[in-house]
């Protein structure tokens, strides 16, 4: 006699700490997936209290709180109707750590909870700081069906699944909080076929999907058959729910009819990661808007753009702030890009504020030639108007600074560095242009097409903070910059090998230089989108004070 089992699996997007709405949002769920016919319904990871909790996990009361809202909705199921749900479960013992746990609601109760064996501790994770490890991983039974609940990393190496087949698991369900990087849904699809191929059982990937601080998930949930080929795949960047009817034959256990939503990549896939991540910071944060100065150059008009995709154009203000050094050409290409978008532009010409700052400080400065000093108190200017109206109209200033800037110190600390979130904060200047002409090229949220004046991705970029100024006065062209950049950050290579790569030893001296210097400003930064491996912030943590520095040993 054959078997069966409905499972759905719900990709949505809760918000840390925000337990009542998380609670309400499973429900709203379970009520749904119920509907669809299914026998159990399955969250992501930690679904409950959100994830990461980072410090919040430490709090009893917030165990409690997320105990408290999972047994309520343990009450909600029955004999034919059960539910998989992330939680963080209390510690045991007083002065132990809690677990990250997958609690099974059944026959109106939570029957038992699974617990996440290997715990991640590097790049944004660190788990074993606030979570005791489970001591082995567990099987429930359902509708007749042994299910293995490996959660999240425990499927990065095979002893948790293989565990969980020796102990008669027959479909392998993990939930994840797994963030996006550009090559996650690769990287995933290598792990789980890898694991299915090593125990021949079926495994259901579920993943979070929507933006937490800096990080962005993306959702991608997918099954593959005991055979490793795909049976279902959910959209990115979405919330969705995938329902499968796994039955079991000859060949195992199968489902067909599930849904095989097709996944983007490239820079279309960035550029999603880039909206999700700031409409969600915006609103989970309860910011009716955001703000941000409008130059008329490429990095603050993909801003805006993403504004404008993320939360509409009618929650989106800009300022173009001109100096003297402000060209015509910029005044002209900010009100383009503005009009195209269908924002408010509003013009604060600084000239003024700098002549005043001159009337108080030159008799101090004890006649020194102007410098770079003149070019700071410009952005400083700006910087000190913008969160004015930010703090007057209630709007959270945007900063607009990519991460080639951010690694080499081309930036003003309380200057074009104020705001609230970054964006652009991990994507290099190539890859920012990248972007930008796919989104002229695409218009997935129906708010503007070509929205970015061709001028502005043409001409050569500029901080206009001196007359006849470009980037390239003071970097190397991005192109070289950011191949040397990819080298010392996302690689950690030696000099001797990105020397090798066929660069000018004298140059990399110095953008390593440059690299090391500015790590005061990148903790003093916005938090913005991860996108790349080695994102500055939780990614790549380096002291401040630093003697270190690397030698060119070859020859």
């Amino acid at each position: 006699m054959s078997r069966s089992i409905v499972i759905a699996v719900v990709q949505a997007n809760p918000t840390v700490g925000a337990i009542a709405a998380n609670e309400a949002l499973a429900r709203k769920k379970l009520a749904e997936a119920r509907a669809a016919g299914a026998d159990l319904v399955v969250f992501p990871e930690l679904f409950i209290n959100g994830y990461p909790p980072e410090d919040l996990a430490l709090k009893p009361a917030f165990w409690r709180a997320g105990q408290a809202a999972v047994e309520r909705l343990a009450a909600e199921t029955n004999a034919d109707f059960a539910a998989l749900v992330g939680v963080i479960w209390p510690a045991e013992e007083p002065g132990r750590r809690p677990r990250n746990g997958l609690a099974f609601l059944a026959n109106g109760a939570v029957q038992g909870v699974a617990y996440k064996t290997d715990l991640p501790n590097y790049g944004v994770f660190d788990e074993r700081r606030v979570f005791e490890p489970g001591e082995g991983p567990s099987v429930f039974s359902w509708k007749g069906v042994r299910l293995g609940v490996p959660i999240c990393e425990d499927i990065w190496s095979p002893g948790v699944c293989s565990a969980l087949a020796a102990q008669g698991a027959e479909i392998l369900v993990a939930p994840n909080g797994s963030p996006y990087r550009r090559t996650a849904d690769q990287e995933r699809m290598q792990i789980v076929r890898a694991r299915v191929l090593e125990t021949g059982l079926p495994l259901i990937y579920l993943n979070e999907v929507g933006g937490q601080d800096e990080l962005v998930f993306d959702g991608a949930s997918f099954a593959l058959d005991g055979q490793g080929r795909e049976v279902m795949r959910l959209p990115m960047f979405e919330e969705a729910i995938g329902v499968m009817r796994w039955s079991q034959g000859s060949d195992g256990w199968t489902t067909t009819g599930a849904p095989l939503a097709r996944w983007m990549d490239g820079p279309g896939e960035i550029y999603h990661a880039m909206v999700v991540g700031l409409r969600d910071y915006v609103n989970k944060s309860g910011f009716p808007g955001v703000l941000l100065g409008l130059s008329g150059g490429v990095d603050s008009a993909i801003t805006a753009v993403v504004a404008a995709d993320a939360l509409g154009p009618d929650r989106v203000r800009c300022f173009m702030l001109p100096s003297r050094y402000t060209s015509r050409e910029s005044l002209e290409d900010a009100e383009d890009c503005a009009r195209r978008l269908g924002v408010r532009l509003d013009e604060i010409p600084i000239s003024p504020a700098v002549d005043a700052f001159a009337g108080m400080l030159t008799p101090l400065f004890e006649n020194r030639p102007p410098d770079l000093t003149e070019e700071n108190i410009q952005a400083r200017i700006r910087g000190l108007s913008l969160m004015a109206l930010s703090n007057k109209l209630g709007s959270m200033l945007l900063t607009t600074g990519n991460k080639s800037e951010m690694a080499v110190g081309y930036a003003t600390l309380y200057g074009d560095m104020c705001g609230g979130f970054n964006v652009l904060k991990d994507l290099y200047k190539t890859e920012v242009y990248e972007v930008c002409r796919w989104r002229n090229a695409n218009d997935p949220f129906g708010v503007a097409a070509e929205p970015i004046p061709d001028r502005i991705l043409t001409k050569p970029p500029s901080a206009e903070l001196r007359p006849d100024q470009t980037d390239q006065d003071s970097l190397p062209e991005y192109a070289e910059l950011d191949a040397i950049l990819h080298g010392l950050v996302e690689e950690e290579a030696s000099l001797d090998q990105v020397v090798a790569r066929g660069f000018s030893q004298e140059t990399v001296e110095r953008v390593q230089r440059l690299l090391y210097a500015s790590e005061y400003k990148r903790r003093q930064a916005a938090p913005g989108v991860k996108i790349g491996l080695k994102a500055f912030g939780r990614d790549r943590r380096y002291p401040i004070v630093n003697g270190f520095r690397d030698q060119v040993t070859s020859r």
